[in-house]
């Protein structure tokens, strides 16, 4: 049989995935590995599921995503930060960040192009590089700076290669908020080295 995708077949499992099944298992243990809640979805939610499939809303959307949805986003993000998005071409709508990711990345990456991964990072961040035809470049961060991001270490790593940095915050494991400071440092990296700045902030 021919072999599989290389990039695919060199990829480990996921470590996460095992202590999500051996939670599952057992009672006495809250998952906080995907940031699920320990109670279900509220009735409120629920119910407009329910009422959303007995309506027969059960038809494909844009690829974007309903138009309502997303204007309301945009005026969302506007009312809340001042952030001005256009919902007809700057607002996608994806079933969760690594879908985003996912799509974000095969967009932005050729073959061969570095990403810089600040780390500890999601699970999901270097295959979804590797599988857009990236390589993700590791920089450390340190629990006594509270997981900054040191915008030095960052350009240390920088080559002719890199094309954008990728970031969370809060991160995920470690819960750190980037400080304003830190993120400032990074948009002065990103402008004065021609990067983007990718940003899932959950």
């Amino acid at each position: 049989m021919k072999p599989l995708n290389d990039v695919i077949a060199a990829c480990p499992p996921s470590g996460i995935r095992k202590f999500f099944d051996i939670a599952a298992e057992r009672d006495d243990v809250i998952s906080l590995g995907v940031g699920e809640p320990d109670f279900v979805t509220p009735w409120r939610v629920r119910e407009a599921g329910i009422y959303a499939l007995e309506r027969g809303y059960t038809t494909y959307t844009s690829n974007a995503g309903l138009p309502k949805l997303r204007e309301l986003i945009c005026a969302d993000l506007a009312a809340r930060y001042g952030a001005e998005y256009s919902w007809t071409d700057e607002c996608l709508i994806t079933t969760g960040v690594s879908e985003g990711l996912d799509l974000a990345l095969r967009v932005l990456l050729n073959p061969g192009d570095e990403v810089i991964v600040p780390e500890p990072c999601y699970v999901a961040y270097e295959p979804c590089i590797a599988f857009a035809g990236g390589v993700p470049v590791r920089v450390p961060t340190r629990a006594e700076d509270g997981f900054a991001i040191d915008a030095a270490v960052v350009e240390a790593a920088v080559t002719p290669r890199t094309k954008a940095v990728l970031l969370g915050s809060p991160a995920n494991p470690t819960g750190a908020v980037q400080p304003r400071a830190a993120l400032e440092a990074l948009v002065r990296l990103a402008e004065r080295r021609d990067l983007y700045l990718v940003s899932d902030e959950i």
